[in-house]
């Protein structure tokens, strides 16, 4: 495997853009806690939308892990389940949102109507 240049941002990378939904830049705090070991990471986030995230963080784990995640800001704290649906070693993972609440995707489309705004 070969290093990647690009991110899922930049159509010019290993990632067509293909997106559904609307990505926004935004920087908050996550936590990820792999259920089955309670392993834990923390990190940042840097851009979200409807449907995941990216995480910025030098510690990856294997695409496909489900995890438990809590985004904080100060517009408050969003947790759903999320999986990991590809890595890059060394700078972040991309993670999808999992049978999200819906009290939580009140919180989470909140955000995104200020960043749209």
């Amino acid at each position: 495997m070969g290093t990647f240049s690009g991110s899922p941002a930049n159509p010019g990378g290993p990632y067509p853009e293909h997106r559904e939904v609307p990505r926004f830049t935004f920087i908050a705090h996550i936590e990820l806690r792999e259920p089955r070991t309670d392993m834990r990471i923390v990190g940042r986030i840097s851009e979200i939308s409807r449907k995941g995230c990216y995480v910025d963080v030098l510690v990856t784990l294997p695409q496909g892990t489900d995890l438990n995640m809590r985004i904080t800001c100060d517009q408050g704290a969003f947790e759903t389940k999320s999986k990991i649906v590809y890595v890059q070693e060394g700078m972040g993972m991309g993670v999808t949102f999992v049978d999200t609440a819906a009290d939580q995707l009140k919180i989470l489309d909140s955000w995104l109507a200020q960043l749209s705004s």
